[in-house]
């Protein structure tokens, strides 16, 4: 078998766990949400949670354990895993519209614009409210990303290491903001100019990128912080766009 066709094998069987996991934290992240999953309740085994969103099951404990680190879920040995107390609070349906299905056409351009003006304003607040676990969630982000054998994985992880940055802001807009961000780049123009401009020498820049900006935020580097996002957001425009 050649490199290139090695290389299509794996990335097909690594495809499904990395989609499996991204299944499993939307169905536990949206139940908890919406009330579906309400406190006390005890969710499945990790076994049958593999078997039911095909993720394996280290990418399984992976996501439960970012639920547990944001204080989301309870694990309790011999017992099992169960929403925990507090998790969420809905509002009344009337009171908080459900966002809207984003079919309209959002150009991987228009995103970017979007997310140079936005995602900036971040670190502001990350700096003030992020807490522990929610730095813990980044850095888990940040060694799946490095981890991940294939640009769909790397992609995935990169995702959720900017959703976790807007849940380190604490505040309700800026996750929602990041959830419409990941409907479009879930499409598949998005995904047809990553895998085209991503070389080995650009991911390898973007992850230093993601660990040197986590580490300004830890350190409560508002400016630094804020500098390498932008810089971050800008490395990616132009490597979008100007090959």
């Amino acid at each position: 078998m050649s490199e290139a066709s090695a290389d299509a094998t794996a990335s097909t069987a690594l495809q499904p766990k990395a989609e499996g996991a991204k299944a499993l934290s939307r169905y536990l992240r949206e139940g908890i949400a919406s009330g579906a999953l309400q406190a006390g309740v005890k969710l499945p085994a990790e076994r049958e949670l593999s078997e039911r969103f095909g993720a394996s099951r280290g990418a399984v404990r992976r996501v439960l354990s970012g639920f547990r680190e944001r204080g989301l879920i309870t694990q309790t040995v011999g017992s099992g895993t169960f929403v925990a107390a507090g998790a969420a609070a809905p509002a009344p349906a009337e009171a908080v519209p459900a966002l809207p299905s984003l079919h309209v056409n959002v150009s991987p351009a228009e995103l970017m614009v979007a997310r140079r003006l936005i995602e900036p304003l971040m670190p502001s607040l990350i700096v003030r409210n992020a807490t522990g676990a929610d730095f813990a969630v980044m850095q888990n982000c940040i060694e799946q990303s490095e981890a991940a054998e294939t640009i769909e994985g790397f992609e995935h992880w990169d995702g959720e290491l900017h959703k976790a940055l807007a849940v380190a802001t604490h505040n309700g807009f800026f996750v929602h903001i990041l959830e419409l961000t990941q409907r479009v780049r879930d499409q598949g123009e998005w995904g047809r100019l990553k895998a085209k401009s991503l070389t080995g020498e650009r991911r390898a820049q973007y992850e230093r990128q993601h660990r040197a900006l986590v580490d300004a935020l830890r350190d409560r580097d508002e400016a630094g912080a804020q500098r390498m996002l932008v810089q971050h957001l800008d490395q990616i425009q132009r490597n979008l766009f100007e090959d």
